[in-house]
């Protein structure tokens, strides 16, 4: 039985989504960055997320038991090494910037969405929507910082995570089709933890005990902002859920700045401000071309 219509809860969800989203992401880099002991390579931190994450997501399959369908195993292996691919780069970026920054950065995974959409499922990109896109990416450029190398290293890897998730979007696409949205979340995790696991063990060290409660964090934070988005997703239309979730570029702005005392400055308002509007406009056009 699908949930009940509600737009408001919906918001709240999403607002949950996004506090709990922007929290891994803050996690991540505090075990990346060596505050709960020796700084922990992003693939490692990447197989936490994967591992904590699976052992959550099959302990709730073990208990509910969900009716599961024939899966398409080769969009699912290509999902799940884009998904690893862009959460690793996500993580390594958080250590080099402001998580604002890179939260902002990450919110071009849409553009990207839409730039693959054009060869891969035929879509037609009208005048509108690519003034969106181009507006975002300009923010991005913003956001590189041409000249400030360190800055510039870490802004790119978000660069890359974006790109990376805007693929991902795609196949989540194709999987949507035949695969529910818990199917999805089990396999996917099941195929992460073991790419993230092989991927590791060049760099793999023994965490510290709170080096490990770190990594059970972002593993947790990730699967529980996956878990309030979809039901969000649920309640509402997506066109309305999607600019909730910028929220969580406030929420990393505010978490940096408790923890390591990182505030945003004029150019990562200023680029976070432009991505924010091209994205938004983005939206726009995507619930007027769907009638929402």
């Amino acid at each position: 039985m699908a949930p009940e219509h509600n737009p408001k809860l919906a918001a709240i969800l999403t607002l949950c989504a996004s506090a709990f989203a922007a929290a891994s992401t803050f996690m991540a880099k505090v075990v990346g960055s060596g505050t709960l002991g020796p700084a922990l390579h992003p693939l490692q931190v990447s197989q936490g997320r994967f591992l904590f994450a699976f052992i959550a997501i099959s302990s709730l399959a073990v208990v509910l038991r969900p009716k599961l369908t024939k899966p398409n195993l080769k969009l699912h292996i290509g999902r799940s090494f884009l998904g690893w691919g862009g959460v690793t780069l996500m993580f390594a970026a958080a250590v080099y910037i402001p998580l604002a920054d890179a939260t902002a950065i990450s919110f071009l995974n849409p553009v990207f969405a839409m730039l693959f959409a054009i060869p891969l499922l035929g879509e037609r990109v009208g005048k509108w929507r690519w003034l969106a896109a181009g507006i975002a990416l300009a923010g991005a450029l913003i956001l590189l910082r041409p000249g400030a190398d360190s800055i510039q290293t870490g802004a790119l890897f978000a660069l890359g995570a974006a790109v990376v998730l805007g693929g991902e979007v795609i196949l989540i696409k194709f999987l949507t089709k035949t695969d529910g949205p818990f199917q999805i979340l089990l396999i996917n995790n099941s195929i992460g933890i073991v790419i993230a696991s092989l991927a590791a063990i060049p760099v793999w060290i023994w965490p510290s005990l709170m080096q490990w409660a770190g990594l059970a964090a972002v593993g947790l934070l990730m699967i529980s902002a996956q878990a309030f988005f979809t039901n969000a997703m649920a309640r509402a239309e997506a066109s309305f859920v999607a600019p909730f979730f910028y929220a969580s570029l406030v929420f990393a702005a505010l978490y940096d700045a408790a923890i390591f005392q990182v505030f945003p400055d004029t150019v990562s308002i200023l680029g976070a401000i432009t991505i924010l509007a091209g994205a938004g406009l983005l939206a726009w056009r995507e619930s007027v071309r769907k009638g929402t």
